[in-house]
């Protein structure tokens, strides 16, 4: 099985933080990890620090690689930054990922 994960600790949310499926909207200081294998890629966030992890709104998505993965993880962290409730971005055929967007499955 192949897998990959990425974690950025230290982001800081923007207004209206990240929405996550378990408690609603995150803000403040945030930890972001996406964990990517056979195809799919969770993203979850914590306050940096904390022990409980919570699915961001989206998540899981459809990812076709590793590399893809990392720039899914990317854009989930430029989409906490920016905040207004953000949710996992969505990979358009032929085009980057639009961060903020809700994902379709």
């Amino acid at each position: 099985m192949t897998w990959a994960s990425w974690t950025t600790r230290g982001v800081y949310s923007g207004h209206g933080g990240v929405l996550t499926e378990e408690v609603g909207p995150l803000s403040g200081d945030l930890t972001v990890h996406t964990t990517w294998a056979e195809g799919t890629a969770q993203i979850t966030v914590q306050y940096t620090d904390a022990a409980d992890w919570f699915t961001m709104s989206g998540s899981p998505v459809p990812c076709p690689s590793e590399e893809a993965s990392r720039e899914l993880h990317e854009a989930a962290v430029e989409a906490v930054r920016r905040g207004s409730a953000a949710t996992v971005p969505v990979a358009q055929p032929g085009t980057d990922l639009a961060a903020g967007e809700a994902a379709t499955e």
